[in-house]
């Protein structure tokens, strides 16, 4: 039977994928929700974790998909970030986001092959609160926008001065975000370039 904190994890990645396909709706309501989605399913990563080790069910399926999870949330909001000309989030650093997941993605895979399980580090844990953070500030603006086209009076006002002061944002969030996550990738290479070493080369014939 799967575990609650498995159920959890899988629940988060059902959820990214509501948030990405809302962020695409061109709308207040759609994208209010978005941002909701996105909170909710961001306080999951810490909830299922706290069950699986309070539970004692700590399973190889979470070890390795809870990570790759997390990596679908922060990738389906940017992705569909980019496609807001409003936000300008830069897609080079989006790119090289997804980039250096895939490639410590891959590096798991072959820890795996290899019967290790490649432990998050404090530079990987710090990276992914640094995404979360940024995609969490790109919806406050985004949001702001939306609400400056459809409040009225004073109101409306303080939506449009908060987003003017706030447009750069973006931009500078989600560079910052991809040179973090690329320190945390130098930091993964270097711990396991033995393991990354001996996965391309072939086996030393004893003689």
């Amino acid at each position: 039977m799967m575990t609650l904190a498995n159920k959890i994890t899988l629940t988060r990645a059902a959820l990214s994928i509501v948030m990405f396909l809302l962020i695409l709706v061109p709308c207040t309501g759609a994208r209010i929700a978005a941002t909701l989605i996105f909170i909710l399913a961001a306080s999951t990563d810490w909830v299922d974790g706290k069950i699986a080790r309070t539970t004692n069910t700590v399973t190889p399926f979470g070890a390795i998909v809870d990570p790759f999870v997390d990596k679908i949330l922060v990738a389906a909001a940017f992705f569909a970030f980019v496609g807001i000309k409003e936000l300008d989030v830069p897609i080079w650093a989006v790119f090289f986001i997804l980039l250096r997941e895939l490639m410590i993605s891959t590096l798991r895979v072959i820890a795996a092959l290899e019967g290790k399980v490649m432990a998050a580090e404090r530079w990987g844990k710090f990276k992914t609160v640094i995404q979360m953070v940024a995609v969490g500030t790109i919806f406050f603006v985004l949001d702001v926008y939306h609400l400056s086209h459809i409040l009225t009076g004073t109101a409306q006002t303080v939506c449009c001065v908060i987003f003017l002061t706030l447009r750069k944002i973006p931009y500078a969030i989600t560079a910052i975000a991809a040179v973090i996550t690329w320190v945390s990738a130098i930091s993964y290479l270097k711990n396991n370039w033995e393991l990354l070493r001996k996965s391309w080369s072939l086996p030393t014939c004893k003689k």
